[in-house]
């Protein structure tokens, strides 16, 4: 296949190559060699110009060498992209962030907080919830939660409806009148858990666009920044292009839990999953990445304004505190110590708290199957990272990929 990408000479942008080199051979003898990763493909960039570019591995079981075109379930990083295509038809003024979210979901009229039961016991009526606003599912301080959790009977509840999953199982209507019914973990606004808040504000979008959510990202956001491969699902006759996705078993190799070719992926759905539904190529997502960096705008074509932007990948959590003070969840894609939340994205609120290299103010999130993505925009350095192994948990990759980075750089505008 050919490059993705033509990388500039590292020097040129602030990096030593030598340095840059000690990724690609950190990955093959910490994951690949040792089976921990079927694949893993990485790119670096510098002010959008990128200036490394590594891919190894194989597309899944007795499948061949992994394609640089290779298309792979980015999982939850799909929802700093419906966050984005939610904060457009704020800037129509089609919608507030502080607006209650029954103005475009009247089945949430009626939503209460959780007071016990469940497991088999019908829910206790619980009390009246305060009013859900926009802003708290851009932040996850709606009070919804995720099945996966595994931690309540309401997360029990999801899993029985499916809700974390729900591509061919429900529709976009049957989906809200469900969690309707269901009690909130929290009144909105009071805490912060990881949850399907991105799922609901993909239907908002639906709703007030009058489009399917795909439809929309492909007229509003990936058609405009020319990011050609990704979609809800797999485009017809591209399923060998769909690399095998895996799941962590403690003491084994990992277990082919889907492959590619044979995916349900390939076929259409249901419901276009704002939260986790996407499936993408990591060029595309570096275009996606390169918008974020430039404030809203790549290769003359605006999606988002630089102000609207600068509020999304500010801290929201209340009274400036990060995630250790406000999280319930036991699962995210974001370490907590010296990072808040934005409006679609985790934060870096306090490098030191941190423990690795970082900027204030840098940006990201990532997705299930163990990619990630940064935005750093003091050092203008952004990153994608493919791979597909659930959880995202299971390996320190992240923060050993961003160690890595900028260990390399040798000129930094800090």
């Amino acid at each position: 296949m050919t490059n993705p990408f033509t990388c500039v000479d590292p020097a040129s942008c602030g990096f030593a190559a030598d340095r840059l080199d000690r990724i690609g051979s950190f990955l093959q003898e910490s994951y690949l060699d040792s089976g921990r990763l079927p694949m893993t493909q990485l790119v670096v960039a510098r002010d959008g110009k990128p200036v490394y570019y590594d891919a190894r591995g194989r597309m899944g079981e007795g499948r061949p060498d992994l394609r640089d075109d290779a298309i792979f379930r980015i999982a939850s990083m799909t929802k700093p992209i419906t966050s984005i295509a939610f904060m457009q038809l704020v800037e129509k003024c089609q919608v507030a962030l502080d607006d209650p979210v029954t103005k475009v979901l009247p089945e949430f009229a009626k939503l209460r907080i959780y007071g016990g039961g469940g497991g088999g016991i019908p829910f206790a009526p619980g009390t009246p919830a305060p009013t859900m606003r926009f802003v708290d599912l851009l932040t996850h301080m709606s009070g919804l939660t995720y099945g996966l959790q595994n931690r309540s009977n309401i997360d029990a509840v999801y899993r029985d409806h499916n809700l974390d999953f729900a591509r061919s199982r429900h529709t976009s209507d049957e989906y809200i009148r469900i969690l309707a019914d269901l009690p909130l973990e929290f009144a909105s606004g009071q805490g912060w858990n990881y949850s399907v808040a991105t799922d609901v504000l993909g239907v908002c979008v639906e709703r007030l666009s009058g489009m399917r959510l795909g439809d929309y990202l492909q007229q509003n956001l990936f058609g405009p920044l020319g990011m050609i491969d990704t979609s809800f699902g797999v485009a017809g006759g591209q399923a060998e292009r769909l690399v095998d996705a895996y799941q962590y078993i403690p003491g084994k190799p990992p277990k082919m839990i889907d492959a590619g070719v044979a995916s349900a992926l390939n076929q259409p759905g249901n419901f276009d999953s704002g939260g986790g539904g996407l499936c993408g190529t990591i060029a595309d997502y570096h275009r996606f990445t390169a918008m974020l960096l430039n404030g809203g705008e790549l290769d003359g074509v605006r999606i988002l304004s630089p102000k609207t932007l600068r509020l999304m990948r500010t801290n929201h959590l209340p009274g400036g505190v990060d995630l250790t003070e406000m999280s319930s969840s036991l699962f995210s894609e974001s370490n907590n110590a010296g990072t808040g939340f934005g409006l679609g994205f985790a934060t870096v609120i306090d490098p030191a708290k941190t423990l690795m290299p970082c900027s204030f103010g840098e940006f990201y999130w990532g997705g299930a199957y163990s990619t990630a993505f940064f935005v750093d925009p003091l050092e203008g350095i952004t990153m994608v990272f493919m791979t597909q192994v659930y959880p995202s948990s299971t390996y320190p990759i992240r923060r050993q990929l961003k160690t890595l980075i900028y260990s390399a750089l040798t000129e930094s505008r800090d």
